[in-house]
């Protein structure tokens, strides 16, 4: 079993944390206890939210008693097997690199005293967990990126990213579901949507997920974008 405390966060949530570091074991046990409450409680509670080091349980503080859920969480908790993980979906994001969709690779083929298409092949080489999903709707932590091109993030963040723009920050890399402010280093885009309110399941990805990349060409990104 895992060393954690639980702690409130305001009147209305509580926090299992566990050591605070990026390790896809206690990832994928905090993924399992998330399973595990949402099976026990149901709609009792608001929502249960998988971090990385982290599993937060919200609830109406009007009809279920804080010191109650607690002790009921730390039960699951206490019995839940160390080794129990729960494997994702497995996922492939096509990704057209460089040029305009990817302004920042040069930087990060600089960063790591490669060329860009190295970086290119590194990045997309690599096979990612999803650790979180937050930030934004959609937006999913995932990691971890080679440490040859695991650029930190931008010294000036963007006002404005484009959706779909697939970025690197340090050793986590993740795409932006929507327009907004960001300092990573976009070095692709894809024509993929993180989130998605017109499907039946909006969200792209789920903690425990496994995601690579896949290069494809500019005319490839322009036909995906039409639906071809």
């Amino acid at each position: 079993m895992f060393d954690f405390e639980i702690r409130d966060a305001g009147d209305s949530a509580l926090i299992v944390q566990l050591p605070e570091r990026i390790d896809p074991v206690i990832n994928g046990w905090c993924v399992a206890l998330a399973r595990a409450i949402e099976q026990r409680f149901g709609r009792t509670v608001r929502d249960v939210v998988v971090g990385y080091c982290s599993v937060t349980t919200y609830f109406d503080p009007l009809t279920i008693d804080v010191r109650w859920l607690e002790q009921e969480v730390k039960h699951l908790a206490r019995w839940l097997d160390p080794d129990e993980r729960e494997e994702g979906a497995e996922l492939t994001i096509p990704v057209c690199y460089g040029g305009e969709f990817g302004p920042d690779l040069a930087d990060v083929a600089r960063f790591g005293s490669c060329s860009e298409s190295e970086a290119i092949e590194l990045h997309a080489t690599g096979s990612y967990r999803v650790y979180l999903v937050g930030f934004v709707p959609g937006f999913a932590y995932m990691a971890e990126v080679d440490s040859r091109i695991a650029a930190p993030r931008r010294r000036a963040p963007r006002l404005s990213v484009t959706p779909g723009s697939v970025g690197i920050a340090g050793g986590q890399t993740g795409i932006y579901p929507s327009a907004t402010p960001g300092g990573w280093n976009i070095i692709g885009r894809t024509p993929v949507k993180p989130y998605d309110v017109t499907r039946e399941h909006p969200f792209l990805f789920r903690s425990g997920d496994r995601v690579r990349f896949e290069p494809i060409t500019v005319e490839q990104l322009r036909r995906l974008e039409c639906g071809e």
